[in-house]
């Protein structure tokens, strides 16, 4: 299976039409229609469904779409850090990260960083930490930033001087805005809003909910806090969540109260044992520790 074909097979999952695949790619259409013809051949499987206006991915198809993309991410990160001069400090740097106020840590770093090398590149990925995690594991992240407890056996850590503190987001104009924290019990009789990170930290939400976080009353899942917003803004329900990422100022309709007893998360910046770091990546967490 060629990287050329991958590239050939995403231009027609993008454009989900044969013709304007083939343009964008400067190849005529029945080239482009006897390549994935015998892609499909090659795997034996049909990648597509070929409908009169337009075509679709089929099952088989999704899960090659997906692989097909981190490959070629990949293969374009490789060959853009062998291309870099051993001369000059420049490339890319590619960090994932989840929604938290610990990356003006990265900003600052990379600020301090810019005067004197302003052709290092930041390219910042925001997932989740079980997404952070999942691309630093196929290598197409560089650096993770990630809450809690790191695993030592497979990743090196460097701990931030930051600690991010749980809490709930809230309506101005609810009763429960008028109490300095909230407690399990404040929260008994709503509904709940919850990061799907909340499900990988289960026993701990658990004990301090003193009650399975299954048997509460969550109304939704999320995975960017700013659209949680915008359901505790509609009364759908209260978001649990960190501090400090969506606007809580005097103009906003939206406060945050912190969990009574607290609840905070250590931030650790995060990387593969035995990594083989670029300059740019060297001296990047060289400045982040200093």
């Amino acid at each position: 299976m060629e990287i050329r074909i991958l590239e050939y097979f995403l231009a027609i999952a993008r454009e989900q039409n044969i013709s304007k695949a083939a343009e964008s790619l400067h190849l005529s259409q029945p080239t482009l229609s006897r390549q994935i013809h015998n892609l499909e051949n090659e795997i034996g499987k049909q990648l597509f469904t070929r409908g009169s206006r337009q075509i679709t991915l089929t099952e088989e198809g999704m899960i090659l779409r997906k692989r097909a993309e981190e490959i070629i991410n990949l293969v374009h990160k490789t060959e853009n850090e062998l291309s870099y001069s051993d001369n000059t400090m420049n490339g890319e740097i590619y960090i994932g990260t989840g929604e938290t106020e610990a990356i003006r840590h990265i900003a600052k770093t990379a600020k301090k960083i810019q005067k004197d090398y302003p052709d290092i590149r930041y390219h910042i990925i925001s997932a989740d930490s079980q997404d952070v995690l999942e691309r630093l594991d196929k290598g197409l992240i560089d650096f993770g930033l990630i809450f809690g407890e790191v695993d030592h056996t497979k990743y090196n850590a460097f701990p931030l001087d930051a600690v991010d503190q749980w809490g709930v987001l809230l309506p101005k104009n609810c009763s429960l805005a008028q109490k300095s924290s909230i407690t399990a019990k404040d929260l008994e009789d709503y509904p709940l809003i919850f990061s799907r990170q909340v499900f990988k930290h289960q026993d701990r939400l658990s004990k301090w909910f003193h009650k399975n976080i299954n048997d509460l009353h969550v109304v939704s899942t999320y995975n960017l806090l700013f659209n949680a917003s915008l359901m505790v803004e509609e009364g759908m329900g209260y978001a649990l969540c960190l501090n400090h990422i969506v606007d809580t100022s005097s103009e906003s309709p939206l406060c945050f109260r912190p969990l009574k007893p607290a609840l905070e998360e250590n931030i650790s910046i995060i990387w593969k044992k035995y990594q083989v770091f670029t300059k740019a990546m060297e001296y990047f967490l060289e400045v982040l520790q200093s």
